[in-house]
């Protein structure tokens, strides 16, 4: 028996910083389905991102979300590990050139395509991932074939086998274990969003430019037009004023994406987490993002004796943020609580937004795709009632939008959601946050 997954009003819940606003989402659950008989379980919640998701692109947004999901589950049922059923959801999401990653990641300062991927398994606790990885096509499989390696024990000689490789050294061991090199190249989707910002960022540096050396002359008061965006700006009012107009166009480009991720639980309750990023456009080679760092990019873990609930997540957003709060990490100890809800909000406020370890930053940006799940009984009051696994599931950022799909392996098919900031709210300053819940449980034999 399976409870759908619902999302009902949205209520804005009063936060500890006047700059903080909170979006709450109330879910329900409604009616029931029959489990198939000998057919099994597993859910599956995926992300296209956190950033800005433009209207015109958000059928591509979800559909890729919807085929993410469909692969996930297509795995899980046939008998897959989760590491399998996230990967294989991963390797769709890298393939869409609409996504930041794969062969359509964003291009560094030399052109070319450097890839960060990860992943952890919540069961052994292992952990795989490669940092700026070219000639690769999916960086993730690169990375689950570490996890997978890591597993088999020590190398000859007492060599502990390696975790996390980057650049050439990653490039090498994954064509050397049977991993094929792809040609050097990128999508014509990717070449041209590339193209478009690094036009723009010429544009702004222009903007910048004038804008300092009419301060040096010290106009007080005047009001300088914005060439990029066509809007007033105070010119030397002390504050970011004009240059965060100029410099958040930039980053609003419906290009600016980072990071795919998923999370998974399978019918015995093992859960795994993925992510895959090209990281930040016009980057500087050899840059590496929270996507391949640990328990900054993503993080899973089985329920144990200090545990209570098995947790699985994926973050996305600016990598030097998410690395700086370890936010994936963060956000698992704190599912730990009773209130899935209230713990993951109060992490988004006080240990990303309000971090001390980025005081300094105007605005942070990110996001994360969260699932906890446990044990329990449908109806505790019949004995003979098989115990099910309830699964909680969130997302939240502080990006203009978070694209996410979701599916369970009773679903005919997967739902998607492009997540706004309320009105009013700002990027940066504000969190959003909603989620669902659903009941899965093992089909009769």
């Amino acid at each position: 028996m399976i409870m759908e997954k619902g999302i009902s009003s949205v209520e804005v819940l009063p936060s500890k910083s006047s700059q903080v606003t909170a979006v709450k989402v109330v879910v329900k659950e409604p009616e029931t389905k029959q489990t198939q008989r000998g057919k099994r379980v597993g859910f599956v919640l995926v992300h296209a991102g956190a950033g800005y998701h433009s209207e015109s692109k958000a059928k591509e947004y979800k559909h890729v979300c919807k085929r993410a999901c469909q692969k996930a589950i297509e795995k899980l049922q046939a008998g897959a590990l989760a590491t399998d059923a996230v990967t294989a959801a991963l390797i769709e999401l890298e393939d869409s050139p609409f996504t930041n990653a794969g062969m359509g990641s964003n291009l560094n300062l030399l052109g070319e395509i450097e890839c960060d991927a990860s992943i952890m398994d919540g069961k052994s606790l292992n952990f795989g991932a490669v940092g700026a990885l070219s000639g690769i096509k999916n960086p993730v499989s690169v990375a689950n074939r570490l996890l997978c390696e890591g597993q088999k024990g020590k190398l000859s000689a007492g060599r502990i086998p390696p975790c996390f490789l980057v650049g050439e050294g990653a490039f090498r061991w994954a064509v050397d274990h049977g991993i094929p090199a792809c040609p050097p190249g990128f999508s014509l989707a990717a070449f041209k969003r590339n193209k478009r910002k690094l036009e723009l960022a010429e544009r702004v540096e222009t903007d910048l430019i004038q804008l300092k050396k009419r301060r040096q002359s010290n106009e007080k008061g005047s009001r300088v037009m914005c060439r990029t965006c066509g809007r007033p700006s105070k010119a030397n009012d002390g504050s970011r004023g004009g240059d965060q107009i100029e410099l958040y166009s930039l980053e609003n480009d419906s290009g600016t994406l980072d990071t795919v991720g998923a999370v998974v639980v399978d019918q015995e309750g093992n859960v795994a987490a993925a992510v895959s990023s090209g990281g930040l456009a016009l980057k500087h080679p050899g840059r590496v993002g929270q996507a391949a760092l640990y328990g900054c990019g993503c993080w899973a873990e089985n329920t144990g004796a200090h545990t209570p609930y098995s947790t699985a997540v994926s973050t996305s957003g600016c990598g030097e943020h998410l690395v700086r709060t370890i936010l994936a990490r963060e956000c698992s100890c704190a599912l730990q609580t009773e209130d899935a809800h209230q713990a993951l909000l109060e992490t988004m406020q006080n240990k990303f937004i309000g971090s001390p370890f980025l005081a300094s930053e105007d605005g942070v940006l990110g996001g994360v795709i969260v699932l906890r799940s446990c044990r329990c009984s449908a109806e505790p009051e019949l004995s003979q009632e098989k115990p099910t696994l309830l699964v909680e599931f969130l997302w939240s950022h502080t990006t203009e939008s978070m694209c996410v799909g979701y599916m369970s392996a009773q679903d005919g098919k997967a739902k998607t959601h492009i997540s706004r900031l309320p009105p009013g709210a700002v990027a940066g300053q504000s969190v959003a946050i909603e989620g669902g819940v659903c009941r899965l449980e093992s089909p009769e034999s």
